[in-house]
Formats: C-alpha cells, sequence, structure tokens
C-alpha cells in the first residue's frame, strides 16, 4: 500500500487481501465482470455543448466519489477484468483518483481513464506513470481549435500540450505498459474533421483511436449532431470518411475503432451491459453511465439497482430485478428503457 495516501491507508486497511489460492485461480479462470465503470466524479471544467453536463447545467448534481464509498466495491473489483474511472466528470478532480487507481490494481484489474486533458501537469504526468494505468483516453470532438469548438472551456492547445507532456514522461520512464488513447466524438457538423485525424495520432503518438456518435441526445436541439439510423446518406457519407481514416491509422500501425448504426437493432447491446457495470459517484448501481446521469432533468430514465452503501455488491448484482435485467440486454425483447438506446443499433465500420 505504500502508493496509497495516508487517509485511503485507514480506510482500506480492512479489506482482505486475495489469498494465494485465489491468486492462482485468476489465472486459470475468467473473471464474471468484463469491466466496472466508475463515475470518480460528476464535476468538470468543460462546457461542450453536446454534454447533458452543460445542457442541464441548472440542476446538475457536481459531487465526488468518497474513499468510503470506492472501498465497498471491494468485492466487485476482485471478480472485474477492468476498471475504468470515468462517468459524466472529469475523473482527474477527484483528490482520490490515484488512491482508487491503485486499489483496483490491487485487486487484480487492469485501470483506464479518460480526460478531457485541462487539469494535466508534470506531476500529475508522472503520477499516471508511476501508478501503472495502462490506458488515458483523451477525449475530444474535432482535430483543431476550429473543428472542436463544441468543447467550450477545452483548450485544443492546452490539450495538446497535456498529451505532449504525457508521452514525454511516459518515453522517459520507458512505461511501456501506458498506452495514450484518444476518445473521438463524432458530430455530424463536423464530420469532415475525421479527415486530420491520422496526422493527429501520428503528431501525439496514440496508439488507439475509438470514434463514437453522440449514442446519449441530452436534447432535441442536438438531433441533427447525432447519426439516426433511418438517415441512411448521412451515415454512409459519414461511414466512407471513417473508412478512409482508419485505413490511413492502420497502415500506421495504430488501431482505429468506429461504429455507426444499422437500420435495425442488432440483437445485442454494444456496451455489453450483461458483462458490465456502471457505478456513480455516490454508491448508486446502475446498467450502464447512459441510464444513471445525475440531473434532475433526467430522474425519469434513471434505472438503479441499489445502492452498495445500502447492500453489499455483490448483493446487489445476483438479485432477480439486476439478473433480468442484464440478460435482457442481449435479447431480441430488452428492457424498456433500452428499446430506443443508438447501442442496440451500432455496429462497427470495417
Amino acid at each position: 500500500m505504500n502508493r496509497l495516501s495516508a487517509e485511503a491507508k485507514k480506510v482500506f486497511a480492512s479489506l482482505p487481501e486475495p489469498g494465494v489460492m485465489e491468486s492462482l485461480r485468476d489465472l486459470v479462470r475468467p473473471r464474471s465482470l468484463e469491466c466496472v465503470q466508475v463515475e470518480v466524479s460528476s464535476r468538470c471544467v468543460g462546457k461542450c455543448s453536446y454534454c447533458p453536463h452543460t445542457v442541464n447545467a441548472q440542476s446538475w448534481k457536481s459531487r465526488d466519489m468518497s474513499l468510503e464509498t470506492y472501498a465497498l466495491l471491494w468485492p466487485a473489483l476482485r471478480c472485474a477484468e477492468r476498471v475504468h474511472l470515468q462517468g459524466w466528470g472529469e475523473p482527474f478532480l477527484n483528490p482520490h483518483f490515484f488512491d482508487f487507481a491503485e486499489l483496483a490494481r490491487r485487486a487484480g484489474c487492469r485501470v483506464s481513464t479518460t480526460t478531457c486533458g485541462m487539469v494535466m501537469d508534470e506531476g500529475m504526468a508522472e503520477k499516471i506513470v508511476e501508478s501503472g494505468i495502462d490506458v488515458v483516453a483523451f477525449s475530444l470532438s474535432g482535430t483543431d481549435s476550429a473543428t472542436g469548438s463544441a468543447r467550450a472551456g477545452i483548450s485544443f492547445e492546452k490539450l495538446d500540450k497535456s498529451v505532449r507532456l504525457l508521452q514525454a514522461v511516459r518515453k522517459k520512464r520507458v512505461a511501456v505498459h501506458l498506452e495514450i488513447h484518444i476518445a473521438y466524438m463524432l458530430l455530424a457538423s463536423q464530420v469532415q474533421a475525421i479527415r486530420c485525424l491520422p496526422e493527429l495520432m501520428e503528431k501525439w503518438s496514440a496508439h488507439a483511436a475509438v470514434v463514437s456518435t453522440m449514442d446519449y441526445i441530452p436534447s432535441m436541439e442536438l438531433a441533427s449532431e447525432a447519426f439516426l439510423p433511418h438517415q441512411r446518406e448521412k451515415i454512409e457519407a459519414a461511414r466512407v470518411m471513417l473508412r478512409q481514416a482508419g485505413e490511413r491509422i492502420r497502415a500506421s500501425g495504430r488501431e482505429f475503432y468506429s461504429s455507426l448504426p444499422a437500420e435495425k437493432p442488432t440483437g445485442g447491446c454494444r456496451e455489453r451491459a450483461h458483462k458490465t457495470v456502471y457505478v456513480d459517484a455516490e454508491g448508486t448501481l446502475s446498467p450502464c453511465v447512459y441510464l444513471n446521469v445525475p440531473a434532475e432533468e433526467q430522474a425519469r430514465t434513471r434505472v438503479a439497482f441499489g445502492s452498495i452503501r445500502e447492500k453489499s455488491i455483490l448483493e446487489i448484482l445476483s438479485g432477480a430485478e439486476c439478473r433480468a435485467f442484464r440478460a435482457g440486454t442481449q435479447s431480441t425483447h430488452p428492457p424498456e428503457a433500452c428499446l430506443a438506446c443508438p447501442k442496440r443499433f451500432e455496429v462497427f465500420c470495417s
């Protein structure tokens, strides 16, 4: 526990260490959860036009997860392949972020996060490399200041410096375990910017890029920025540009993933909600991040199975309601909350 803060050492002290037999079983037996996504903070310095944090600013619940709440995740961490430390906010705003990463690694999990890059400095870059985190994804919606203008409050120049700083520290420390990814939001109004992504990835020495569309539409005024299943001409035009960018990126030895909606549901959930789980900053367990937005306007769409502060997380996961919902996400007759979800239509672009 040397990497833990003094406060975290006290809070995590009672957590049971995995025994020898348990550690050996981990080597041969797959874990039951592919990923536990944890909203370590719902606070953010950005005011991106397409984010519910901006659209629902008046009723937004800004909060950080506490050490005590995170400790209650321990049984699930021991069952998870990966922990993704990010929800509806900037994860590095939580002062306990690196304590969370350390506990996840002690549980045997791979650890990743997604950041806007606005709070990066040399000290943080050093901590990231030392922490053993294996993926840091930087979010963006354009390849320069002009095409990324939807991300108000996010300086593209600062983002550029943040990525290059982390890469410099990673290379200095020969931190081959750490990969720098790009989490790219493809907005319909700026679709042409994707053509410059190969050059940006080359400049940043990024290992991979994942291009998503606006799966969560916080207001109908933003619907034009999304790619809806019936908009075939719009989708096919974007597919051509994504394919061209993808070919160039893969030719450089980097990874590239993108998806667009098909006309009909694919029969499953691309979030793989049957194998993953989302826990918000207050400890509420939900199927995914889209069904637990911390704003009053989104309360009617919220799906919650319980609070880990009131009941064991494994008890919640084994409950009939939770098991039925998660299994249903993979069927042709999903739960009502999932019927119109874009994740049911998405297919990877070749």
